[in-house]
């Protein structure tokens, strides 16, 4: 027996200095998957970004395309379990978590980690004549794709300027789409949300006489006050020269997060958000976004309660803001 017991503890020394793991049951190896969305916005290669750099160690992490937030929070609260983690907006991550807006029950997710900005502009053609979001009423504006859930942050904001869906042609496209949309007279204006500079809204300054409606300035304040996904954000003028010549403030209108369960289990989480945090280099070299994985930004509130695991680790490091 001690011959047998010293046999093993040198096989899982040689073990572990080749393959850097253990032979204890901490070596575990965690299979998880993290909901992302359809290629074309941000949250499929960030999602890919974040699998292949803390998919090491005792973490093998798959990118799963879905359609989207919405999906990702039905996914995460299955019986089946389908995914473990997911990309979504904090807008929506709000209004499920309360089970209100199209919501008919409360969808029991929890925040793992704050990512970067959605950063909402309104574009139209220079041509059009409108200068403001009241402007908007009795226009063709192109305010998404079709039930990916953007009816969660435009209503709000919409409403604080006096605007309602029913007071415009409301179009349903892909950011993509909606350029092709501007450029041959289909749509007057657009919503475009995303990390800075937007690939649809560089594509579509590139091509067209492009300006940016503003948000008034009291309905930013109020929307602020009423909703804690919105936040002000200032672009700078050399994200988008053709169109800026001073930065220009606009608002983040729910921030990417990474969402799980309410009652996903709580070591999974904490280490989870420790190796992701841990290796944010990485994943800033995969994809800007994760330059938002930093001491300020990872434990910010934006709506959603953030899930024990998570907060034990930010506790940990100090930058749970208590």
């Amino acid at each position: 027996m001690k011959f047998f017991t010293s046999y093993l503890s040198i096989f899982c020394f040689i073990f572990a200095l080749s393959f850097g793991v253990g032979c204890d049951s901490t070596s575990k190896r965690h299979h998880v998957s993290i909901g992302t969305a359809p290629i074309g916005g941000a949250f499929a290669p960030v999602g890919n970004a974040i699998a292949r750099n803390i998919s090491e160690k005792n973490w093998e992490v798959a990118a799963t395309s879905t359609k989207g937030t919405q999906e990702n929070i039905r996914l995460l609260v299955s019986e089946d379990g389908e995914i473990e983690f997911a990309l979504a907006n904090a807008a929506i991550s709000y209004f499920a978590v309360r089970g209100e807006g199209a919501w008919k029950t409360k969808h029991p997710i929890a925040s793992v980690m704050t990512l970067a900005p959605n950063v909402g502009i309104f574009v139209t053609p220079k041509s059009t004549g409108i200068r403001s979001i009241a402007d908007l009423k009795g226009k063709r504006v192109v305010v998404g794709p079709a039930g990916a859930g953007f009816e969660y942050f435009l209503r709000p904001i919409l409403e604080a300027h006096g605007v309602t869906y029913d007071d415009f042609s409301d179009l349903n496209d892909t950011y993509s789409g909606a350029v092709n949309l501007l450029a041959d007279g289909s749509a007057d204006a657009a919503f475009m949300g995303g990390a800075i500079p937007t690939p649809a809204v560089k594509q579509a300054t590139a091509t067209q006489d492009i300006i940016f409606i503003p948000f008034d300035e009291t309905a930013k304040h109020s929307l602020v006050e009423q909703y804690p996904f919105f936040h002000p954000i200032t672009i700078p003028a050399a994200a988008y020269p053709k169109v800026l010549t001073e930065p220009f403030e606009t608002m983040n209108v729910g921030s990417m997060h990474i969402i799980t369960a309410e009652n996903a289990d709580e070591d999974m989480v904490y280490n989870f958000t420790k190796t992701l945090y841990e290796h944010r280099a990485e994943v800033v070299k995969a994809h800007p976004a994760g330059k938002a994985i930093n001491e300020k930004n990872a434990a910010k509130d934006v709506g959603t309660p953030f899930h024990p695991g998570a907060i034990r680790f930010y506790k940990e490091i100090g930058i749970w803001p208590e």
